[in-house]
């Protein structure tokens, strides 16, 4: 069997980089399947994207068949339409037995940013789920990611890795929030944006007993929805300045590349 991994993590790689070469969407993911396929027909593959990592794990039968690391980042190159001058010092290559442990360290939160956090094993059983609908994955493929989710719900049971702050959202509130307020229950917390890392600040903060949660999202619709399930209250965009001056604490957990 041949397997490898190629990719770039928050410890290789600037933001800027990682954006650039990240698959934002399903729909993207797809088409890069499709174009992986049209390169390599013979070739497993899994992505695994996240705003820390960006992964390509592939594997076939053959040892002499596959594409090599360098055949991935013209890959990148050339799908993301980035110069591979400009991020190929920042890719990393694993095969065999290391990338298996490094898929197990990724599933497990051994290699994340928080160490224990738990939303890398939802982000990568999504990546899997995604290969599967996109018929990118096989014997192989689905061998090693099934795997790797079961060890990963073992460290989770039977460790106390996941006890703690354990995610972005609770250590940058938690930590630098306790640092300048005794107290979050009263206090007003605005949260600017209304995806997965919104989501995840939203829920630590309601266990924290936030006194007033504020959602701001340029979709109005989106933040009613998200401030409705955890009690808050939304703002529409064009009120924002306002709020920025009247919250305790702001929090911007959008994708934009700007202000």
């Amino acid at each position: 069997m041949n397997l490898q991994v190629v990719y770039c993590n928050y410890q290789t790689a600037s933001l800027d980089i990682r954006e650039r070469l990240a698959f934002s969407s399903e729909a993207q993911l797809e088409r890069a399947y499709q174009e992986l396929r049209t390169r390599f027909p013979a070739t497993e593959t899994v992505v695994v994207s996240t705003c820390n990592r960006v992964e390509v794990y592939t594997a076939q039968e053959d040892l002499s068949t596959g594409p090599t690391s360098q055949d991935l980042a013209r890959f990148f190159s050339e799908f993301h339409n980035v110069p591979i001058d400009e991020f190929l010092g920042d890719l990393l290559q694993q095969s065999g037995a290391d990338a298996v442990r490094h898929l197990f360290e990724v599933a497990c939160s051994i290699d994340s940013m928080v160490l224990g956090e738990s939303q890398i094993v939802s982000q990568v059983k999504t990546a899997y789920d995604i290969a599967t609908r996109s018929e990118a994955n096989g014997p192989l493929t689905n061998a090693l990611f099934q795997r790797a989710l079961q060890v990963s719900r073992r460290v989770r049971t039977e460790t106390r890795l996941a006890e703690g702050r354990v995610s972005i959202a609770s250590v940058a509130v938690g930590e630098f929030g306790r640092s300048i307020f005794d107290r979050f229950t009263d206090k007003t917390v605005l949260i600017i944006g209304a995806g997965e890392m919104a989501e995840e600040t939203l829920r630590y903060l309601q266990t924290e007993g936030v006194g007033k949660l504020l959602v701001c999202n340029r979709s109005l619709p989106r933040a009613q929805q998200m401030a409705a399930r955890f009690h808050g209250e939304a703002r529409p965009w064009e009120e924002l300045d306002r709020w920025l001056s009247e919250a305790d604490i702001v929090v911007s957990a959008t994708g934009a590349s700007e202000p």
